[in-house]
């Protein structure tokens, strides 16, 4: 079986799929990887090192389209990619990466209908089976750290506590809204840089977790009970608890120097935490990084992939943050897909046994149709019937 691996498409992606340190494990499990040229230059791994492991390279998307059964992308369905990208798997093959399903459920429907084959990595269950998979996980780590260092970047102050002959410098106010992967790396890297931090969560639990990296908890007079869903991520609260919530978070956004928000609530808009008239509070060269940008941002003054200026406070909406940092974020990524390959994979073919909640979960559409059931209810289709618990898929 080949699995191939095209250069993205996307805008301003630099990541790629699979890098060369993965490819002897892939070629152990009996498959061989097929590079197209180029694919990984901008994230840089040049094709001469994908050669030395191993990989063939394809001398264009067409060849590699030609060959490959198994194709593994970053932005598998992203809207924004070239129209012509999103034919990119055909009827005999299996498209694997972030499709972003619940983003573009019609690029999902076209997918379908064309035959393919497609699984995607947001939809996979957080089972301690799974870790070693989660790109979510691991894209997010990156966005919390990057966030920190752009913010540090623009901020008119040090982070630090400094004494000097000068005399003292007083360290700059870090407040971080949502305590998931991004706002808890946001919160270890800005405590390495000596900030002050404060740290808020619609989640009680994650309290201590806050502590232990260096950050002050941020305690609301709110009712949260049933604020994490089943998945693992926080729960869609409703208005009332939002409006209740972002008058009282004012109070600690007007103190702080910094403010990063990165509250998402998966296959929704994210809500708004910090208000226009809570942003004009804030004291001049404030800076607010919403890591939420992509879904709508929690600052109402966000513009995603744009920087805006609200008296003397910047406010940016940076988009696929990762991928800034694509030489570590495309390491990471490639190993959460090789792990997630490793367990499709056996005897060198792709082997779906719907018995294996990782595999049953992420199976996205398979043979015409839309096989997760989020996505079927999302379009409107009706439930599935019930199917076989296990296929095989051949040797092309």
């Amino acid at each position: 079986m080949v699995i191939g691996v095209p250069s993205e498409s996307s805008p301003h992606e630099k990541r790629v799929a699979l890098v060369p340190g993965v490819v002897p494990l892939l070629i152990k499990a009996g498959v061989k990887v097929l590079v197209e040229r180029g694919a990984g230059e901008t994230a840089g791994f040049p094709d001469a090192a994908y050669e030395e492991q191993g990989a063939n390279l394809a001398a264009d998307r067409g060849r590699l389209l030609s060959m490959a059964e198994v194709l593994v992308q970053v932005h598998g369905l992203d809207p924004d990619a070239k129209r012509t990208d999103r034919k990119l798997p055909g009827r005999d093959q299996t498209l694997i990466g972030l499709l972003n399903p619940l983003g573009a459920p019609e690029a999902v429907r076209e997918l379908a209908a064309k035959g393919a084959t497609s699984f995607a990595l947001e939809l996979l269950p957080r089972i301690s089976r799974a870790q070693s998979m989660d790109a979510l996980t691991s894209m997010a780590s990156i966005s919390g750290y990057k966030g920190v260092l752009m913010a540090a970047g623009l901020l008119g102050k040090m982070f630090p506590m400094m004494i000097t002959a000068a005399g003292t410098i007083t360290p700059s106010r870090v407040f971080v809204i949502g305590a998931g992967v991004a706002g808890l790396q946001a919160i270890a890297t800005a405590h390495r840089l000596g900030a002050v931090i404060q740290a808020y969560d619609v989640r009680p639990a994650v309290k201590e977790q806050v502590e232990s990296l260096g950050a002050k908890f941020v305690e609301l007079e709110l009712e949260s009970k049933g604020a994490e869903a089943a998945s693992g991520y926080a729960a869609d609260m409703g208005e009332d608890f939002y409006r209740r919530q972002r008058e009282l978070l004012t109070r600690v956004v007007a103190e702080s120097d910094v403010v990063i928000t990165t509250a998402a609530i998966p296959g929704k808009k994210a809500p708004v935490l910090i208000t226009s008239e809570a942003v004009e509070g804030m004291r001049r060269g404030g800076v607010i990084i919403d890591l939420a940008a992509e879904t709508g941002g929690n600052c109402q003054l966000t513009q995603p992939g744009r920087t805006v200026d609200v008296r003397g406070v910047t406010v940016i909406g940076p988009l696929n943050l990762s991928s800034t940092v694509p030489y570590h974020a495309s390491q990471m990524y490639a190993r959460n897909v090789t792990a997630f390959l490793l367990n499709l994979v056996k005897e060198g073919e792709l082997q779906l046994n719907l018995e294996d909640q990782i595999i049953r979960d992420t199976l996205l559409t398979h043979k015409g149709d839309v096989a997760n059931p989020a996505m079927r209810q999302s379009l409107g289709l009706p439930e599935l019937t019930a199917s076989s618990s296990e296929e095989k898929r051949p040797n092309a």
